[in-house]
C-alpha cells in the first residue's frame, strides 16, 4: 500500500476530525490507534458486567451539540440523541436538590420557591446572570470555540462573558468580587457544580468562565447524550473517515518516529510529551522544553458501576437528571477543589469531596438490561495519585442516596494513576489535556498565533492541549487539519463536511 498523503496519531474526537477534514480535501488518510479500538476519550465498552455500557470518559456532551465542526458535520443527524428537560442537578446536603432545566424560566421559578428551600435573591440572581448568556447562547458559543491570540471577532460577547465570568470570581475570603456574582446559597451551590468540571485551585477565573458556557449552554441546546454511548460520536466520523477513502489501524502505538509511516502531514492527537518523546531531537530544543513543561491539572478517579435499578435518590427529583453533582455549597466546594489541587501525589482526598455523576440512563435505556442502570462517578484527586475511588465515591454517594450499595451488581474503579498508565495523554490522570487556568488556555501549549503547528514542517499538534481546549468537540482536530491543508497541501477553500445525500 502507498504512503499516505496525511497521518493522524491517536484517534480521540479530535484526532477523528482531523482525519475526516483531511479525507474530505480529497487526501489519503491514515489513522494510527494504540489502543485495540477507536475513540480515544469517546469509547463505551462492558466494563463492569455483559449488557451494562459504560462511557471511558465522557458521557453528556453539551460541547458536541454547540461544536461548529460537529454542526457542520450533522451530527445531530447522523447519531439518535436524547436531550434531557433537566440539563444538571445539584445535591444539596440538607433541603431539596436545585434543579437546571433547559427552561431558564422554569430553573428561576424554583430557585425563588421558599418550599424548595429558595428565595428571591437566588432567582433574581440567576436570571441576571445567566437570562442574557442564554439569550445569547450562539454567541457565547461562538466565543467559547473562537481560537485566541487574535483581534476579536466578537467583541461584545467577549466583555459579556469576561465580565461575568469575573463576577462569579471569589475573593480570598469567598466573597463575591462583583456585584453582578450570583447571590442566595442555591444558586451559587448550583453554578459552583458546574464550574467544578474544570479541576483546579481557587480562586479561579477559568473555571466560573467555562462553568458560565456549559450552564448557558443548559438553557440553550440542551446537554446531550448520545443513545448508546459516546462511542456513537466516534464511529459516526470514522464511518464519514472510511467512506471518503480513509483508513483506521488499532493496536499500532506510535512510541518513535520510525513507527510512523511518511506522509506529508502528521498530525497528533496525543498530549504533548506524546509529541516530544516521539521526535525527541528533530523538534528544537526550547520548543521541546515548551512540551515537556506544559502544565497538567489534577487527576480524576473514576468508578463505574452496574446497578439493578435506579439510584435511590434520597430526593428524587435527582433521578430527572442525567447529570448530578455532589458537592454541597459553592464554598465546599472551592475548598475541596483547592485543597486538591494544592495537595501532594499521596494525600487522601477530602472529606467531602466533589463528585460529578452521571445516570445515562435516565434518558438512554440502551445502556443497561431492562429495569437496570449504568452509573459513573469521579472525583478529582491529586495528579498520580494511586487512590481507589470505589469507597471514597460509594461513601459519598450513600449520603445521598441510601442503600446504593445493595443495587450494585458489579464495579470497574480507576485510579489516576492507572489511567495515566493506561493513555498516555492523560498524564497523572489529568483529562483535560492540561491545565485549564487562562494563561494555559492562552499557552496552549506554546504562546503562538498557529499553536496546533510545531516548528516541524508538517507537523502539527491537534489534541485538547490545543485550542479551544477540552471536551467532546471536535474542533482542534478541525483547526490544525484547516492549518495542515494550506500549509501542505494549498488547499485553501474548506471542504463540505455534511452528510452525503445518496
Amino acid at each position: 500500500m502507498s504512503d499516505p498523503d496525511v497521518v493522524v496519531v491517536g484517534s480521540g474526537p479530535n484526532g477523528l476530525a482531523a482525519a475526516v477534514t483531511c479525507a474530505r480535501a480529497g487526501l489519503s488518510v491514515t489513522v494510527l490507534e494504540a489502543q485495540d479500538a477507536i475513540g480515544g476519550g469517546a469509547r463505551t465498552a462492558e466494563l463492569t458486567l455483559p449488557g451494562f455500557h459504560h462511557d471511558l470518559c465522557s458521557a453528556v456532551h453539551p460541547a458536541a451539540l454547540a461544536s461548529p465542526f460537529l454542526r457542520a458535520f450533522g451530527i445531530r443527524e447522523r447519531i439518535a440523541w436524547r436531550i434531557p428537560e433537566v440539563s444538571y442537578a445539584h445535591a444539596m446536603p440538607d433541603g431539596p436538590a436545585v434543579l437546571a432545566w433547559r427552561d431558564l424560566d422554569r430553573t428561576v421559578a424554583e430557585l425563588g420557591a421558599p418550599a424548595l428551600g429558595g428565595g428571591p435573591a437566588d432567582a433574581a440572581s440567576w436570571r441576571r446572570v445567566l437570562g442574557p448568556l442564554s439569550d445569547r447562547v450562539d454567541a457565547v458559543t461562538r466565543v467559547a470555540f473562537d481560537t485566541l491570540l487574535r483581534v476579536p471577532a466578537h467583541p461584545v460577547d467577549e466583555l459579556r462573558l469576561g465580565l461575568r465570568a469575573l463576577a462569579q470570581t471569589p475573593s480570598d475570603r469567598g466573597a463575591p468580587s462583583q456585584p453582578l456574582a450570583l447571590r442566595g446559597t442555591r444558586a451559587r451551590a448550583l453554578f459552583a457544580g458546574v464550574a467544578a468540571h474544570v479541576a483546579g485551585r481557587r480562586p479561579s477565573l477559568a473555571a466560573p468562565a467555562a462553568g458560565l458556557v456549559l450552564a448557558a449552554q443548559g438553557h440553550g441546546a440542551g446537554w446531550g447524550v448520545p443513545v448508546g454511548g459516546s462511542q456513537a460520536i466516534a464511529d459516526a466520523l470514522t464511518r464519514d473517515l472510511v467512506a471518503h477513502g480513509g483508513r483506521t489501524v488499532t493496536g499500532h502505538p506510535v512510541r518513535a518516529a520510525a513507527d510512523l509511516p511518511r506522509a506529508r502531514a502528521v498530525l497528533f492527537d496525543t498530549s504533548p510529551r506524546v509529541l516530544a518523546d516521539v521526535l525527541g531531537d528533530r523538534l528544537p530544543t526550547g520548543y521541546r522544553r515548551a512540551l515537556v513543561r506544559h502544565r497538567y491539572g489534577p487527576g480524576a478517579a473514576k468508578l463505574d458501576l452496574a446497578l439493578d435499578g435506579p439510584v435511590p435518590w434520597r430526593d428524587p427529583r435527582l433521578a430527572l437528571a442525567p447529570t448530578v453533582h455532589i458537592g454541597g455549597t459553592a464554598e465546599a466546594i472551592a475548598a475541596a477543589e483547592d485543597a486538591t489541587a494544592r495537595a501532594p501525589w499521596f494525600a487522601p482526598p477530602p472529606e467531602h469531596p466533589y463528585l460529578l455523576v452521571v445516570q445515562p440512563g435516565v434518558v438512554d435505556d440502551t445502556r443497561a438490561p431492562a429495569g437496570a442502570q449504568t452509573l459513573w462517578a469521579y472525583l478529582h484527586v491529586p495528579a498520580g495519585s494511586p487512590l481507589d475511588p470505589t469507597e471514597p465515591i460509594l461513601r459519598r454517594l450513600e449520603a445521598y442516596a441510601p442503600g446504593l450499595r445493595d443495587r450494585v451488581l458489579g464495579a470497574h474503579a480507576r485510579s489516576a494513576a492507572e489511567l495515566a498508565r493506561t493513555n498516555p495523554n492523560d498524564v497523572g490522570g489529568d483529562i483535560s489535556g492540561g491545565a485549564v487556568t487562562m494563561w494555559r488556555m492562552l499557552a496552549r501549549p506554546v504562546l503562538s498565533p498557529r499553536p496546533w503547528a510545531t516548528p516541524v514542517p508538517g507537523v502539527y499538534l491537534c489534541s485538547a492541549a490545543t485550542p479551544p481546549g477540552p471536551a467532546v468537540h471536535g474542533m482542534s482536530g478541525w483547526l490544525a487539519a484547516r492549518l495542515a491543508l494550506r500549509d501542505r497541501f494549498g488547499v485553501v477553500a474548506l471542504p463540505d463536511l455534511g452528510p452525503d445525500i445518496p
